[in-house]
């Protein structure tokens, strides 16, 4: 019979480290302004083509001007962390965001078609 104080002791795992989130918070502030900037000039060229073309079209851009300052506002609370979903948990605000970018998308269509 084998003596078990000369049994292999089992392998233990170092205590866990503090999280260290690295670059990861740099990378989606600069994600954020990415898409601000991006939209800005969505934004800016949809309003320049609403004046240009005059009567319905300037409602669009109004509408585009809006959306734009709610969405900025919006990148602005998620890039400083204001607002975070639980971890592991999905936000319930990205089916909103897909809407406002299908949104954006059919008020240029509109407005190029048009």
């Amino acid at each position: 019979m084998a003596d078990p104080a000369a049994a292999p002791s089992p392998v233990t795992r170092p205590a866990a480290a503090p999280r260290d989130p690295g670059l990861q918070p740099e990378r989606t502030r600069l994600a954020w302004r990415r898409s601000a900037l991006s939209l800005t000039l969505v934004v800016l060229l949809t309003a320049r083509l609403a004046v240009e073309r005059g009567g319905a079209a300037i409602v669009i851009g109004l509408i585009a001007v809006v959306g734009w300052a709610a969405l900025i506002g919006y990148a602005y609370r998620r890039a400083t962390g204001a607002r975070r979903p639980a971890a592991g948990q999905i936000s319930g605000e990205v089916p909103l965001l897909g809407l406002v970018t299908a949104s954006y998308a059919v008020l240029g269509a509109i407005l190029i078609l048009g």
